[in-house]
């Protein structure tokens, strides 16, 4: 079997992991103030369709993003409203949403299937692209890998060396403490599922207008909201530790289309699907040592031992809950 060249295989990898890194940041932005958004998979997709087929019509790459970046956050937004308004169940409200949203998608988006429309094209950064193996790995892509490599450090700075992202954790915590200092939970649970929001449907607009471009049915974007919020969550809500799943999820997909290429002769859906059973088996198997850990109380020896204690992490008290 011939290896792929490993700067080719880790650019792509850097690549393919972009759209889950955005997701998995707004995700954990919306569940660290307390606002858990099960719609993501639906939300992506519909996104997707809304970038694509506006993009298509106003032959802008700009608007198509504006536009599914919009959709996502309105439906974030709206998750976080009708929960702490009219005391519907985040997980119900959820649920009913992914679902709607997918077969919005599909209906709405059935007009531009298969269509030819506008790409995001590779924007390489001058003098870093030439930099030895670091280079082509990370400054030889488009505009929005940068920005999911960006995202990292700054949402993580944000949530945990900022004082908004002190009251936004505060609030997912205990917002009857925000409250009695003072400080509005449900207005800034409501903003912080809409930026959430947002960014997935960023997301989902950068898998039409350039990760798997164009719109169809299958779109090739289907199951990845569940795998962001499984990366969220065995990441501790942490956007570092969920990032590093992120990549990992992405390691499997690029090793399959490798393998895809390598065994011709077994069906191709096998490895397309291949992946995500692979990343959930693989984020199981974590949080259950974990639990053992916690269990017997044993203190953390070994490598990895010390990686399982730096995957850990607790979910916000509030998460799911309505404040009213």
């Amino acid at each position: 079997m011939i290896l792929p060249d490993p700067v080719i295989l880790f650019a792509g990898i850097v690549a393919s992991a972009t759209p889950v890194i955005i997701a998995v940041i707004g995700e954990t932005i919306s569940e660290k103030a307390g606002v858990i958004n099960l719609s993501l998979d639906g939300t992506i997709l519909l996104s997707a369709m809304t970038a694509f087929s506006v993009a298509y019509q106003t032959q802008s790459i700009l608007i198509g993003i504006g536009a599914g970046t919009f959709v996502g956050g309105i439906i974030g937004a709206g998750i976080a409203a009708l929960s702490l308004y009219c005391r519907v169940s985040q997980v119900a409200i959820g649920f009913v949403c992914a679902l709607m949203a997918k077969d919005l998608a599909y209906f709405l988006g059935n007009a531009y299937a298969r269509l030819n429309g506008p790409q995001i094209g590779d924007s390489p950064l001058p003098f870093l692209r030439h930099l030895p193996v670091v280079g082509p790995i990370l400054f030889n892509h488009n505009i929005l890998v940068y920005c999911s490599l960006l995202l990292i450090p700054l949402s993580t700075w944000f949530l945990f060396y900022t004082r908004m992202g002190l009251t936004l954790r505060a609030v997912g915590e205990n917002p009857l403490a925000c409250y009695a200092r003072g400080i509005r939970p449900q207005f800034h649970q409501i903003v912080y599922s809409g930026i959430g929001g947002a960014l997935v449907g960023l997301s989902g607009a950068s898998f039409a207008l350039c990760f798997k471009p164009g719109w169809g049915r299958p779109q090739g974007a289907e199951g990845t909201g569940w795998i962001v919020l499984a990366l969220v969550i065995f990441g501790g809500w942490n956007p570092i530790r969920a990032c590093m799943g992120a990549y990992l999820f992405a390691f499997l997909q690029v090793a399959a289309i490798y393998l895809q290429n390598r065994f011709d002769a077994i069906p191709a859906q096998i490895f397309q699907v291949a992946p995500f059973p692979l990343m959930i088996s693989t984020l199981l198997v974590i949080q259950l040592v974990q639990q053992d850990n916690r269990k017997k109380n044993v203190a953390s020896k070994g490598v990895f031992r010390k990686f399982l204690a730096i995957l850990s992490g607790s979910a916000p008290a509030s998460l799911g809950k309505s404040f009213l």
